[in-house]
């Protein structure tokens, strides 16, 4: 698939999502410490900022929810696929993937800024009960598990308020839930709906996969065959491998081995394991398979690629 051209944010930048995106750049820059993906107070929110682009995209691990980009802009890969998203097109991931991605405009005076919001499958579910059936029949086979669409005024509005309770510490704990479903309702009344509709039903197959990648997440570092995931998924084995690939651009068993790396990777870098004893954690039994596999997932040997990113702060 030929890669969209990114759509020049000068051309038309609406007055009333400018006003709000420069407020929520304000808030972003004022409670952000450091650079990369940071938590907040708020557990379903997580603000992120990168001083200067990247060369080339990276593996990555994305976590169900969407994400607003409020400066800059990020290009990300699925297989074939290649999908930007800027201040004008958030995007949506409909549960854990495992693409490239990189920031392709930053600079340290004008760095790349993006609000992350996380959602669960079960907030999901809920919210298309009370919503109720879509007009139109409009529940889509499973395509991707990335999409990209345009802002709305409505949802930056409900964004931005969800934000300022960075501000309000005692008003967290009842409004950011409230505040996290009228995100997601914008959403699901969007122009994304029907992915999001078809994540939540109970019975759709993109649903059914949702639950076989949950359990390779949830048992990632074990051994586990397709057929225990067909079972899972409530499909055939070659159903199942099909309409995964479709789905994430892999198989089951290279995005199970995707997992492992990326969470090895976290433990050397965020609990100081060495490459042996990461490895063995997430479940490989040679460390020479797990050097060569590391490699040529991100590039560069363990030890190198820690020390690298550890230089990096």
């Amino acid at each position: 698939m030929v890669a969209p051209t990114p759509i020049p944010l000068a051309d038309g930048f609406p007055d009333a999502l400018q006003a709000l995106r420069a407020q929520m750049v304000d808030l972003t820059l004022r409670h952000i410490d450091g650079e990369g993906s940071r938590p907040t107070a708020i557990p379903c929110l997580h603000l992120i900022k990168a001083s200067c682009s990247m060369p080339k995209t990276a593996p990555a691990f994305y976590e169900p929810g969407l994400a607003i980009v409020l400066q800059g802009r990020k290009k990300v890969e699925l297989g074939t696929e290649t999908l930007y998203y800027d201040p004008l097109h958030f995007l949506l991931v409909s549960m854990p993937m495992l693409p490239k991605g990189g920031v392709i405009e930053a600079t340290p005076d004008k760095p790349y800024l993006c609000v992350r919001i996380d959602c669960s499958t079960a907030t999901l579910t809920e919210l298309m009960l009370e919503v109720g059936p879509a007009s139109t029949d409009a529940s889509p086979s499973a395509q991707s598990g990335l999409n990209v669409a345009p802002v709305s005024e409505s949802l930056l509005s409900a964004a931005l308020r969800l934000m300022q309770l960075l501000d309000n510490p005692s008003d967290q704990r009842v409004m950011a839930p409230l505040l996290q479903r009228e995100i997601f309702y914008r959403v699901l009344t969007g122009p994304l709906g029907p992915r999001l509709r078809a994540l939540a039903q109970q019975d759709s197959a993109t649903r059914r996969l949702s639950r076989a990648i949950d359990e390779l997440n949830r048992r990632f570092s074990e051994a586990i065959s397709i057929d225990e995931l067909a079972e899972v998924a409530h499909m055939s084995a070659s159903t199942l491998h099909q309409r995964f690939k479709q789905l994430t651009s892999m198989s089951p068993m290279q995005y199970q081995k995707q997992l492992r790396l990326q969470h090895a990777r976290r433990l050397m870098l965020g609990e100081g394991l060495d490459a042996a004893a990461a490895a063995h954690q997430v479940g490989y039994e040679s460390a020479s398979q797990f050097s060569r596999e590391y490699r040529r997932l991100f590039g560069t040997p363990p030890r190198a690629d820690i020390e690298q990113l550890l230089r990096a702060g």
